[in-house]
């Protein structure tokens, strides 16, 4: 077997350094876009589905490449993966900052933001691999609680730092990621990570299987607003992604190398958690895109204004991971997951008997709330779930965990987003019916401006990226805000269901690590490195 030189001091801390700036971006992506989504969709005039793929196909190509993107670290290299990911990730970002506008722009944002999630898969499970192979044991953990502590800092960030870049133009938000990219580029050539790697048989098979199943069943229930749930295609392709998935996961059984090992689950522990993650996911990253829209639109505030209003949920989520860490060391998972699940429950219920108030002063405790209950349950599911990886390959377990998180995402935002739609339709025309609009002529109206959302409702934004209520009738804004409410409400019964799965479902007490091992050593287990150390040059 070989060994990776050893890294010591100042290299240590600049290797992680490295990485965590090599991640950033695609922290910051995951919030930074939905703070500028009623600014895209004005000024490239596209539909409300078209903008929901915008977000959508990033979240669905790290879902579908997460584990493709780990293999490829191990087989031909980590440092050399991260750099290739960060290259992928910058370039894309500079293309989606320079989408035309017109009949292109949708097509044209759309696959660059896949190609964004491409860069992602790559870079993440490589950069996680070389910040635990870099560490000893007994250092690992605390590295990587600064590595997903800053990393995670950066999602809070994102809606904040997208609000003030849109004001200058929202193609800024894509921009920002080059200056990072060159950062993250630089600190790796200097610090020159060494690890080791072995080359494992890629299995192809399986990642068709994955990324076809995901696609379809998240295209189905994303275009059935468009095509209409009596369209037989809809059905079909939803019913194609699921059959799918199920014979990947049979393949995966009976596949020497698989892309995912699926025995892992048999860990009742890391099951529950990944049952609760996936379930909480639905909610968590949907939940920037459509509060954004509700703040821009409802309460016509200003795109950085936005980015305060979701600065609220994230007080209270920082403040609760803290806690709900701390809680995991003493007594254990489920009090924290549960608990937090509950408090996100009730947070959500609470907030959406406000929303329609539209009234911010009447949300924002709420708002709080909210937070703090994703924040109890996150990070102490996530953190348990790695710990119950034993004898696993921690980057293995870490890659499942995001793929399950990440689809779960994808999903949430199509499904929930169609029920946008569909309630903005019904909503749209009985407000113009209580105008005295004809219920026909309403009917058609709100079919319209269903899809076309803030710049449907001859508004949005004004040239400096300000939205102007003037522009907004007010009937719109009401509408949006009945069928964020309907959202939010929805919102709510997921995490009630995630709070019982956890409560079922997870053993109280600190679960024991199998095999006597910690989530640090299960890198180790990875078996045999039959390739070489990457060279220090």
């Amino acid at each position: 077997m070989s060994q990776a030189a050893p890294v010591h001091g100042r290299s240590k801390n600049l290797v992680l350094a490295a990485m965590i700036f090599a991640v950033a971006m695609t922290f910051i992506d995951q919030t930074i876009v939905s703070i500028a989504v009623p600014e895209i969709q004005t000024k490239l005039g596209l539909s409300a589905t078209g903008v929901q793929w915008a977000v959508n196909a990033y979240l669905l190509a790290l879902a579908s490449l997460f584990a493709f993107g780990g293999r490829l670290a191990d087989t031909l290299g980590h440092r050399k993966m991260v750099t290739v990911g960060v290259v992928i990730f910058a370039g894309a970002s500079a293309l989606c900052g320079a989408t035309p506008t017109g009949s292109l722009a949708e097509a044209w944002l759309i696959a660059f933001r896949a190609l964004q999630g491409l860069g992602g898969a790559i870079m993440f499970p490589a950069a996680l691999a070389i910040v635990v192979q870099t560490y000893e044991v007994r250092e690992r953990g605390k590295a990587l609680a600064t590595f997903f502590g800053i990393s995670g800092a950066l999602t809070a960030i994102g809606p904040i730092l997208g609000g003030f870049l849109t004001q200058w133009t929202w193609r800024a938000i894509f921009w920002v990621n080059l200056p990072v990219a060159a950062i993250a580029v630089l600190l790796i050539a200097l610090s020159k990570p060494v690890t080791d790697f072995r080359p494992a048989k890629m299995d192809y098979r399986g990642l068709a299987l994955i990324t076809g199943g995901i696609v379809l069943g998240v295209f189905g229930f994303q275009q059935a607003p468009l095509w209409g749930w009596g369209n037989p295609a809809i059905g079909l392709c939803i019913a194609a992604g699921v059959v799918l998935l199920i014979v990947f996961y049979r393949v995966q059984r009976t596949t020497a190398s698989p892309l995912i090992d699926m025995a892992i689950f048999r860990n009742r522990t890391f099951l529950v958690e990944n049952m609760v993650l996936g379930v909480a996911m639905l909610v968590f990253i949907p939940l920037f895109m459509f509060s954004s829209e509700y703040a821009q639109i409802s309460l016509a505030k200003q795109a950085k204004d936005a980015g305060v209003f979701l600065l609220y949920f994230f007080v209270g989520f920082a403040v609760a991971t803290q806690i709900g860490g701390r809680m995991l060391d003493r007594i254990g998972a489920k009090r924290p997951v549960t608990m937090g699940c509950v408090l996100a429950a009730v947070g959500f219920y609470l907030w959406a008997g406000k929303v329609t108030t539209l009234d911010f002063n009447k949300q924002q405790w709420f708002i709080v709330l909210a937070g703090a209950g994703m924040g109890f349950m996150v990070s102490p599911a996530s953190t348990d779930a790695v710990n119950q990886a034993g004898r696993f390959s921690y980057g293995e377990a870490t890659g499942i965990t995001q793929t399950i998180r990440n689809y779960s995402a994808s999903l949430g935002l199509a499904v929930l987003g169609t029920t946008l739609v569909s309630r903005m339709r019904s909503n749209v025309a009985n407000q113009l019916v209580a105008q005295h609009v004809p219920r026909a002529l309403a009917n058609k109206e709100a079919a319209s401006l269903a899809q076309m959302q803030n710049s449907g409702s001859s508004g949005g934004s004004s040239g400096n990226g300000e939205s102007d209520l003037s522009k907004i009738p007010h009937f719109y804004q009401v509408a949006f805000a009945q069928s964020t409410q309907t959202i939010f409400y929805i919102m709510a019964g997921i995490m009630a269901v995630a709070a019982v799965i956890a409560l079922v479902g997870l053993k109280w007490g600190v679960a024991p690590v199998p095999e006597g091992e910690t989530a640090a050593d299960a890198v180790a287990d990875a078996g045999p490195t039959q390739g070489t150390a990457e060279a220090a040059a």
